[in-house]
């Protein structure tokens, strides 16, 4: 298998983190994104709409969207609940992280970050949406180990990916304890090396 992506994306990342947690084979082809390099008709040819993660399959077929293929790796593993209907919530988390959570956390990390954008010049109406979803996960997680109940699923895994960094989009973690235990919680059920620091 073949993992087009950049490691500097979170939605790239949670495709590695579900292969390497399953120890399921593959070859990372590194993708950089700020270069235009899925833009070229090759990376095309792969994912017509142009974005990273990728995987190839061993027979040729390929698959996009991080959250569809971290699906499709994970089925029959424990990251995936047997329990029809927590395997329903993981699916509404994973949802949920895509539509509420990801363009505010991860756009706001990407204009600091990769555009050198000051916090100040940030939309403030993106900020408030982004505190919204750190402030509903806080609630959850205050009463929850993970987001699934006791286990880490691919909602855990999803989740992790831009919330671990939402200090480099100006949000303060130390505002949200109970999802800097989760970081924690997740990131030793992973075997990923903290990355510290919750600013």
């Amino acid at each position: 298998m073949l993992i087009y992506g950049d490691l500097n994306s979170g939605n790239c990342l949670k495709v590695k983190w579900v292969c390497d947690a399953l120890s399921l084979p593959y070859q990372w082809v590194a993708v950089d994104t700020l270069k235009g390099e899925t833009r070229t008709p090759e990376f095309l040819a792969l994912n017509p709409a142009g974005q990273v993660p990728v995987v190839v399959l061993g027979d040729g077929r390929a698959l996009a969207q991080s959250n569809a293929i971290i699906r499709y790796l994970a089925r029959g593993s424990d990251l995936i609940p047997d329990d029809p209907y927590a395997a329903a919530k993981m699916d509404e988390w994973l949802f949920w992280e895509q539509y509420s959570h990801e363009p505010y956390i991860a756009v706001c990390r990407y204009q600091m970050v990769y555009l050198g954008r000051p916090a100040s010049e940030l939309d403030p109406d993106r900020v408030k949406r982004g505190h919204a979803a750190l402030t509903l996960m806080e609630r959850h997680l205050a009463g929850s180990r993970y987001l699934v109940g006791e286990c880490c699923t691919l909602a855990d895994v999803a989740l992790l990916a831009y919330t671990r960094l939402a200090p480099e989009g100006g949000f303060a973690l130390r505002d949200y304890p109970a999802v800097v235990r989760w970081i924690s919680d997740v990131e030793r059920a992973l075997g990923l090396a903290p990355i510290g620091g919750v600013a």
